[in-house]
């Protein structure tokens, strides 16, 4: 036996399905070529991760894969039993031969187990395997929707070979004798207003191609919708706080505002204070025909960086107004 599906997914034989699902998922992400690196190995590891999986979460599957695992285990557990009897009591040459005659029929029984599954494989049509990545999106992004757009790496039949792994008696040199190849597809995503953190998108039959007719696996996306640190959300409404210049909160002027519309030129009265709010309307977070406003807090900054000349200038500003009482 050459893989054990449990020890890939790092499971037990008793596993219930629920729990092999978790741990394909856990593992799928760990290992997905877009975050772990497309090198052959990985890529390699990733299918197999793939396998145990479409064996292990079918029903039918599963129970062939653990009649031929617990036979496989049974007739190695009795191979060694033979080979150690003989060691020890037998003399006789015909005792050797008849050890290895079982063992040949073992193995051709166990040959015979799998060429028959890879036979029915051949035949019927087999789905594509599902893919799981993650797609990040801001909150804004995530109120109002978008359209993101992303690459995701797909394994297709090797075009030059069809599957065949060889062109003309020697080793295809497109796949190099695997029958697939790897290849990055463009994705347009459509992110639906009002989308919750960790939701799940799924693109029906965009994961891997299927064999034999068999349809295509899907695509589930997880949506992780990330926190802005310089806008907050009140309902429709953004609230958002802009830094200004001393002299500008006394003498007024124009500060340039970066809203979901694009930059907006917003006027600074003469007198402003610090805290004080401005609203801009139609500025905000689009539901349906509906439209909210950012809100805007002033907020008045002393700069660190002053020059000679401009401390001379706060100086004479000090003289002006003389030291107060507090």
């Amino acid at each position: 036996m050459t893989k054990d599906y449990y020890k890939i997914l790092d499971i037990s034989e008793f596993s219930t399905t629920e729990e092999i699902k978790s741990a394909y998922r856990k593992l799928a992400r760990r290992w997905h070529p877009d975050v772990a690196g497309n090198s052959p190995d990985i890529i390699e590891h990733f299918k197999e991760i793939n396998e145990a999986y479409e064996i292990l979460s079918d029903n039918i599957k599963k129970a062939d894969y653990d009649r031929a695992r617990r036979f496989y285990n049974y007739s190695s557990s009795n191979s060694q039993k033979e080979t150690k009897s003989y060691n020890k009591t037998s003399t006789n040459p015909n005792n050797f031969k008849e050890t290895t005659h079982k063992e040949e029929k073992r193995n051709s029984f166990w040959e015979d187990i799998f060429k028959t599954h890879k036979a029915e494989e051949v035949k019927s049509p087999k789905r594509g395997e599902d893919i799981y990545s993650d797609v990040e999106i801001s909150v804004f992004e995530a109120v109002s929707g978008a359209t993101k757009v992303i690459n995701m790496l797909q394994t297709q039949i090797c075009p030059k070979c069809g599957g065949r792994k060889f062109v003309n008696g020697a080793k295809c040199s497109s796949c190099n004798g695997k029958g697939e190849t790897s290849v990055y597809k463009r994705f347009k995503v459509k992110i639906p207003a009002g989308i919750k953190n960790l939701s799940r998108i799924r693109l029906a039959e965009e994961g891997e191609k299927g064999q034999n007719g068999g349809r295509n696996g899907d695509l589930y996306l997880t949506i992780h919708i990330r926190e802005t640190q310089n806008y907050k959300t009140e309902g429709m409404n953004i609230l958002k706080n802009i830094p200004i210049a001393p002299e500008v909160a006394v003498l007024g002027g124009e500060v340039t505002v970066s809203t979901l519309i694009g930059n907006v030129s917003l006027k600074i009265s003469p007198n402003t204070k610090n805290g004080q709010k401005i609203r801009l309307a139609g500025c905000g977070i689009k539901q349906n025909d509906k439209v909210g406003d950012m809100i805007v807090t002033v907020e008045i900054q002393i700069p660190q960086d002053l020059t000679e000349e401009e401390l001379e200038l706060y100086r004479k500003l000090r003289q002006l107004k003389g030291r107060g009482v507090v």
